[in-house]
């Protein structure tokens, strides 16, 4: 299955990213940020992929969560490119029936077995660069 995105540049260091959908998030690097960053958008998803297989987990072993969070910190290397090195996932849940043991076992199957992002992050990703130019007004052919 292929998913597409298309990031488009609003000026300065900001960007809208929009999916086949139309959805869209704003990723902002500027120094007014509208959005976050791409650092804090790669933990994003990384947390929002957890939690959905969490609640998912725990839902279908019948104990659902009363409340839950996800608190995502990353450590980045000084040097260029300064890639995480260290990422911690914090869970916080409650509910009936709730144990730290089953919140455990949810939290491990969903960094070991379903989370696409967290399996994205440990492996070794094919990047290929396609360059293109845009057509523009002037450059466009009549």
């Amino acid at each position: 299955m292929k998913k597409t995105m298309h990031v488009t540049w609003l000026g300065e260091q900001r960007y809208v990213a929009q999916n086949e959908t139309g959805q869209q998030i704003i990723i902002d690097n500027s120094p007014l940020k509208l959005g976050v960053g791409p650092m804090e958008a790669l933990l994003s998803a990384l947390a929002t992929c957890t939690a959905y297989d969490v609640v998912e987990v725990m839902k279908k072993r019948r104990t659902p969560l009363s409340q839950y969070r996800v608190e995502i910190e990353g450590e980045r290397a000084e040097e260029h490119p300064r890639r995480y090195t260290t990422i911690t996932v914090r869970h916080i849940a409650s509910g009936t029936g709730v144990s730290e043991d089953s919140l455990a076992k949810a939290a491990h199957l969903s960094h070991e077995k379903y989370c696409s992002v967290a399996a994205s992050l440990n492996s070794e990703i094919v990047v290929e660069t396609v360059l293109e130019s845009a057509a523009t007004p002037e450059s466009a052919s009549v």
